[in-house]
């Protein structure tokens, strides 16, 4: 059901869209399906909601945050198992995602309290000079489907602890995880309006956000096809924008780096999810020295892996989101093979009429494949090999891409060299999990625009009002 004004409601057409289950293909629920008109009324009711909303002090805005949180961990499992059902991934992960969707809330439940302004030194004795920090206004939120529960707390919480108000669009895939997350804010007590849902198509929805002067802020995670259209489409209002888009995630190994620590990251970056994240490892750069040594060992763990229906025990790899996500997997296996590489494990598909796809080692990788210059999103490894540090930041910098890199050495000096020289806006300086809800996340040049998490995600929900006021001396 759509969530709009604090009450859960069918779409006005009464039509419906199923959800089925990657992993075997089941109906596992049906949600409304709505459009332009639920999300205009969504949009009336979030600016009807700004006016005492922005109003509301600080902390008493993350006193209702705190709620929600509460809340969603006393639902932690009922979410992760909807998650799971949903998209695939394994049960643990899903479970690791909730956790995180909850950090996120509860981490803005607290920065409420701590939205500054600024008093600057007048350069004239009869003024006083001051700057305010205040909320955007309405915003619409695009949200991706590889992470239905913390992608939405992400954006979620730090627009309502600013003093935004929300009308949220989830991925038509996961629906369900969606409306789990809304279940919580609903229970917590929101008042009216300030956080709404809709669900339908896509295009009319999106049209409907872009094109309305009330919508202030338009937030989305996604490719970075769909992110430019936004971004073109928002052009005529002259929105505030930030954007989470696609990645091709370097990752080098240098040959002081331990091997072994080395593949266990490897393993988290790139098989986590299928593959199927925006910060994946999309390319492994490994030092001429070591390369043998290090794709036998990925090789020999990643052929351990075991791939199957997330709600299962053990399972490793889950399902790819769709079939048309295992036909661009498979078009880049095959695409390498017939350029140089070898399939040292994997390589195919686990049967033909699946959604799952083993999970693969490429050997011998080139900068002429699809697979390094295009997101796989998928379980799928490649290994290249470098001779030197400037070689290797040359070919790891992208020509489009700027989002998350890692680099595993035990060089101090070179550490220093790489976080300066590589250029993304997330750099995995041994540490293949970077990712905490303290910390800004997003990207440089086709990866994105603004910043996600920590203190720099609320600053993208709130505007600097400079106020100069005269006439203080007698």
């Amino acid at each position: 059901m759509l969530y709009i004004n604090g009450e859960w409601k069918q779409s006005k057409s009464g039509s419906t869209s199923d959800i089925y289950n990657p992993a075997t293909g089941e109906l596992i629920g049906s949600v409304a399906s709505g459009g332009g008109e639920e999300t205009f009324e969504a949009i009336e009711a979030a600016k009807h909601a700004f006016i005492t909303w922005r109003r509301l002090p600080g902390p008493e805005r993350g006193k209702y945050l705190s709620k929600v949180a509460s809340i969603m961990r006393e639902k932690q499992d009922e979410i992760a198992e909807t998650i799971t059902l949903e998209m695939g991934k394994p049960l643990t992960d899903a479970k690791g995602e909730v956790i995180g969707a909850i950090n996120y809330v509860e981490w803005y439940a607290e920065e409420a309290k701590r939205i500054y302004g600024d008093i600057l030194p007048a350069s004239h004795p009869d003024k006083q000079l001051l700057v305010l920090k205040q909320p955007v206004g309405v915003t619409a939120a695009i949200t991706p489907w590889n992470f239905p529960a913390s992608m939405i707390t992400r954006k979620i919480a730090p627009a309502i602890a600013a003093g935004c108000t929300v009308v949220l669009k989830p991925a038509p895939a996961t629906p369900l995880s969606a409306m789990k997350i809304f279940e919580c804010f609903d229970a917590a007590k929101l008042p009216k309006g300030v956080v709404n849902l809709v669900m339908g198509e896509a295009e009319e929805i999106g049209k409907v956000m872009t094109e309305s002067r009330d919508v202030r802020k338009l937030t989305f995670t996604g490719s970075t096809k769909v992110g430019k259209l936004l971004l073109k489409n928002s052009a005529e209002t002259v929105k505030k924008v930030s954007m989470e888009l696609g990645g091709h995630a370097p990752f080098i190994v240098f040959e002081d780096a331990d091997v072994d620590v080395a593949v266990q990251g490897v393993l988290l970056t790139k098989f986590k999810n299928a593959g199927q994240t925006c910060i994946s490892t999309n390319r492994i750069y490994v030092h001429e020295a070591i390369a043998g040594n290090f794709g036998r060992k990925l090789a020999e763990k990643v052929a351990q892996l075991k791939v199957g229906n997330g709600m299962e025990s053990g399972v490793d790899v889950g399902p790819l989101i769709n079939s048309e996500a295992v036909e661009k997997v498979d078009s880049h296996v095959k695409d390498a093979m017939t350029k140089g590489g070898q399939v040292l494990c994997g390589g195919k598909r686990v049967n033909q009429h699946s959604n799952f796809f083993e999970a693969t080692v490429i050997n011998f990788a080139n900068d002429e494949m699809k697979i390094a210059k295009e997101e796989t999103f998928g379980p799928v490894a490649p290994i290249f090999t470098f001779q030197s540090e400037e070689e290797v930041v040359k070919k790891a910098n992208h020509e489009n891409y700027g989002l998350a890199a890692y680099c595993f050495t035990n060089n101090l000096g070179r550490s220093y060299r790489l976080m300066q020289d590589l250029d993304f806006g997330i750099v995995g300086m041994n540490d293949p999990a970077p990712i905490v809800a303290q910390a800004p996340f997003g990207g440089f040049k086709e990866s994105g625009i603004g910043k996600e998490g920590g203190k720099s995600g609320i600053l993208e929900y709130l505007e600097e009002k400079f106020v100069s006021v005269g006439s203080l001396t007698k």
